[in-house]
């Protein structure tokens, strides 16, 4: 336990200094400006289109260039897909030709029953008491369900899959879903569930190397200090400002909304003496874009703040301006001071962030019923798999365009 009094500043600065102290803490190294691939073409990436794209961003000063979710046989084989017929090695290869650090995504925690892990190893998974998988979700149409992070052959199959992805020539490594590891159930080793995913964590830092760098994604934040260089600090950020339907039926303050993403890093600033803290991308683009030209610089701010750079902007989409707008964003370094609780002075700029704070207010009445209609239509495995499709198919056609 840690008890400190003071102001909300001189407190949270002690914290971070005992957590830093306990874990550990990041290298120093400076977060590397990095394009993604997700907040534009999301699952729908190929391997001629990235390529492109690549050839798109040459004169932009990326230091990483990211291939995010999308690339894999499936969520726990992974292998490329056949969208990648030249292999990853040969991806890693084009991107370090430009100049630039190769960078993948990978979900290593979880799978999905239709993946030859699942079929092969189902003792390799999280069990709750009665010896069934444990629930770690849905997403990509299927249920997700947990590796045991304290299973010897689990272990195994982590530093193994680092040390490929190392071998393929990727050095920047985004691995998400890591809350899987710390979920309840039954694991082959008794210990606390932060123990078993710190576990994993460590087992995987160690196969990739010290000069990988690491960020951490949809994980618990003290499992992680001192084994990673970045940590994702909030939800997904979207090219809209707030989900109507997430937000206010379902009232979700947690799920992917550029509003939802700003509050969350901003309450997590004070991480930032342990590790770097991810605000995740900011946009510049108009295209498939639906937030206000001021929203779109809450989020370039933000980014200034956590000197953390990123953005999935296609060369494509954006105007001369915008793509101006872009360039002088990476190559920004702004003096920043903190002024109040949402206030910074970022160089001449006074910035205000208190209209991402608020919250919506909780369903009632009629919206209430609403809500519990909404609320069950999410819960069932058919819906969610419906919209996946529809959310594929709406992409086939965004992709058909480039």
């Amino acid at each position: 336990m840690v008890v400190a009094c003071g102001s909300e500043r001189q407190v949270f600065s002690a914290y971070a200094h005992q957590l830093k102290l306990q874990f550990g803490a990041a290298d120093g190294r400076p977060a590397p400006r990095v394009w993604c691939s997700w907040y534009s073409l999301y699952t729908a990436i190929e391997e001629t289109l990235l390529q492109r794209i690549f050839d798109g961003l040459s004169d932009l000063p990326f230091d990483v260039l990211q291939v995010d979710d999308g690339w894999q046989v499936s969520i726990g084989d992974w292998r490329p897909n056949d969208k990648f017929p030249s292999g990853m090695e040969a991806l890693a290869s084009k991107i370090r030709a430009s100049g630039r650090t190769p960078g993948l995504w990978l979900a290593p925690l979880v799978v999905v029953p239709s993946s030859a892990l699942f079929r092969q190893h189902p003792d390799w998974l999280l069990q709750n008491e009665a010896g069934q998988p444990v629930s770690a979700g849905f997403n990509w149409g299927e249920p997700l369900y947990a590796l045991d992070t304290t299973h010897p052959a689990v272990l195994d199959f982590l530093v193994s899959l680092m040390k490929q992805v190392r071998a393929w020539g990727f050095d920047y490594l985004k691995l998400d879903f890591l809350y899987a590891g710390a979920l309840p159930g039954v694991r082959r080793q008794n210990v606390a569930r932060e123990t078993a995913l710190r576990q994993g964590l460590k087992v995987m830092r160690e196969a990739m190397g010290s000069d990988a760098y690491f960020l951490a994604c949809g994980a618990p934040i003290l499992p992680c200090l001192g084994l990673c260089d970045a940590l994702r600090v909030g939800p997904d950020v979207a090219g809209e400002w707030e989900n109507h339907r997430d937000a206010i039926l379902l009232y979700n303050p947690t799920t992917p909304a550029a509003k939802n993403a700003i509050r969350t890093t901003l309450h997590r600033l004070w991480l930032s003496p342990v590790l770097a803290t991810d605000p995740d991308v900011a946009y510049f683009r108009s295209v498939q874009n639906n937030l206000s030209p001021k929203q779109k610089q809450l989020l370039q701010n933000l980014a200034l703040i956590c000197n953390f750079k990123a953005t999935s902007d296609l060369p494509q989409w954006l105007d001369e301006s915008e793509r101006q707008a872009l360039r002088a964003f990476l190559e920004a370094q702004p003096s920043i001071e903190q002024t109040g609780r949402y206030t910074f002075q970022i160089g001449n700029r006074a910035v205000d962030f208190s209209p991402a704070i608020s919250l919506p207010a909780p369903p009632h009445g009629l919206r209430a019923l609403k809500s519990e209609l909404t609320g069950w239509l999410a819960n069932q495995g058919w819906v969610m798999n419906l919209f996946y499709r529809l959310g594929k198919r709406r992409l086939q056609k965004i992709v058909a365009r480039l």
